[in-house]
């Protein structure tokens, strides 16, 4: 008895509950920039770097001077691979697809129907010139 309550316990467990979550793939990133290049390509302090990634990479100076990175993949129904537009203050990210909205300062939703942050990646400054980007 023991044995089949072990089995009907490990199916439940394996088989769950709920709808299956979808989610943005990991791809591997490894991109560098210098910051002299940032500051001539950035539009209000945002560059857009397109085939990295899933659907591309966003890499945003934050005002304390430090940087983030995200992936322009929508969170969003993210298999359909909606590519976040960034808005023409810098500030959010829309997609154009389901017209959520994200913050460019960490990612985080702002509008529905986005419900998940956007996809993050480190950000490190080497020898003071040089953006590395990668997860």
């Amino acid at each position: 008895m023991k044995y089949f309550y072990s089995i009907l316990i490990v199916l439940v467990l394996s088989t769950g509950c709920g709808k299956e979550q979808s989610y943005i793939p990991d791809v591997a990133v490894n991109y560098n920039v210098t910051l002299t290049e940032f500051s001539l390509k950035a539009v209000n302090n945002v560059l857009v770097v397109p085939n990295y990634g899933v659907a591309g990479l966003i890499i945003v100076k934050t005002p304390l001077s430090g940087f983030v990175a995200f992936d322009r993949c929508s969170s969003v129904n993210p298999e359909n691979a909606c590519k976040v537009t960034i808005d023409d203050s810098g500030l959010t990210a829309t997609d154009p697809c389901t017209g959520a909205k994200f913050s460019m300062l960490d990612g985080s939703p702002q509008k529905a129907p986005a419900e998940r942050n956007l996809k993050t990646y480190n950000v490190s400054l080497q020898g003071n010139t040089l953006l590395n980007v990668r997860n």
